[in-house]
């Protein structure tokens, strides 16, 4: 009897050490495999509609994404859905899609009357927005939305005047490839202005735009060919220089700077977690509301110290996501990029800043 007791307390205290050692596991496991782990007990899709309240949260309203009418990574031309408020390093606080993909502004286009003048191959490149289904969330004033008809006949999205686009190259949400492209090119700010104006960089950014086309021959105004286009340099966290970041930084209007997945998606951690040791509070039901969130490279962290980004082994063997050791999850009442209806939650679930730390209550 006493050695089996003597067993279960060892295997008690190694399960303690293995969660304690799986804060900032990331740094023994290798980076291009960490995105390959699957989180837990991922069942229900993210926005799925829940039925009672389970104790943790639960009962969000989320209808299921699926018929959702916002493009995604792959499509250009499909309507907007919501728009958001995104920060890029390097850009600026910058408007983005339902999908997280970045909007722009042409500057031979016109507003006071709204006029564009990218078509053919320029329409190809710099794909116009429709201007069907699209709708502001926080951040953005709903006035500020209109139409223009364009010279084919279909109605493009603007937002204070300016007609809207996407750009092609820009494959993943927090891509902005497209700024300061033949230096009339730019992301498009929350109040129809270029981002880069209200983050200080105007001219310079526009300039340093026109340079880089003529040095390199040119892909002109409407980034033909492509191949030239001027990427963002690398923001705080983002040591690999490639566009994309998986964890990024988001101004929000009520709380502040808040942490988002590559999808824009609000992060949050559990007051019955612990961080030291490492143990999970969300078990079993609540699993079915708050989606472990899935472990990234840290190096593609940006607007957060990649100190604080780690991985932990969760109970049932798969790896989540931590934050300054807390294990981060994703809420199935929201719906949309940029929603932060999980935020204090029955007083128990809060978003995650810049520093690691979760969100006052009253924030």
């Amino acid at each position: 009897m006493k050695n089996k007791r003597r067993g279960m307390a060892a295997g008690s205290v190694a399960a303690v050490i293995l969660l304690a050692a799986g804060c900032g596991a990331g740094d023994s496991t290798s980076a291009k495999n960490a995105n390959s782990v699957l989180p837990a007990s991922d069942s229900k899709a993210i926005g799925s509609g829940y039925g009672a309240d389970s104790g943790y949260g639960s009962g969000g309203t989320g209808a299921d994404p699926s018929g959702g009418s916002a493009a995604g990574a792959g499509d250009k031309t499909g309507p907007a859905g919501q728009l958001a408020v995104r920060d890029i390093p390097d850009v600026g606080s910058v408007v983005t899609d339902n999908a997280g993909a970045t909007l722009y502004r042409f500057d031979k286009d016109g507003n006071k009357p709204p006029k564009s003048n990218c078509d053919g191959d320029c329409a190809k490149t710099w794909p116009a927005v429709p201007a069907s289904d699209a709708s502001a969330s926080e951040g953005i004033d709903a006035a500020l939305l209109g139409e223009v008809v364009r010279t084919d006949g279909s109605k493009q999205l603007t937002l204070g005047g300016w007609p809207v686009y996407r750009y092609a190259k820009d494959t993943q949400a927090g891509d902005a490839k497209g700024e300061g492209v033949g230096g009339t090119w730019h992301a498009l700010a929350a109040d129809g202005k270029k981002a880069i104006d209200q983050k200080g960089g105007g001219a310079k950014g526009g300039e340093k735009g026109g340079e880089k086309e003529a040095d390199k021959g040119g892909e002109g105004e409407y980034g033909a060919g492509q191949d030239n286009a001027q990427k963002p340099s690398a923001g705080t966290g983002d040591k690999t220089g490639k566009a994309g970041a998986e964890l990024s930084i988001v101004a929000n209007e009520k709380l502040g700077k808040i942490l988002v997945d590559a999808e824009g998606r609000t992060l949050y951690r559990f007051n019955k977690d612990s961080a030291w040791p490492m143990k999970f509070g969300c078990l079993g039901a609540c699993l079915d509301t708050w989606k472990p969130a899935a472990p990234v490279d840290k190096a593609k962290a940006s607007g957060i110290p990649s100190a604080l980004v780690g991985s932990v082994k969760r109970p049932d063997g798969s790896m989540q996501l931590t934050i300054d050791c807390w294990p981060v999850y994703l809420f199935t009442g929201d719906t949309e990029p940029g929603q932060t209806n999980g935020h204090n939650n029955k007083g128990l679930w809060f978003a995650v800043n810049e520093a690691g730390k979760k969100v006052p209550a009253a924030g």
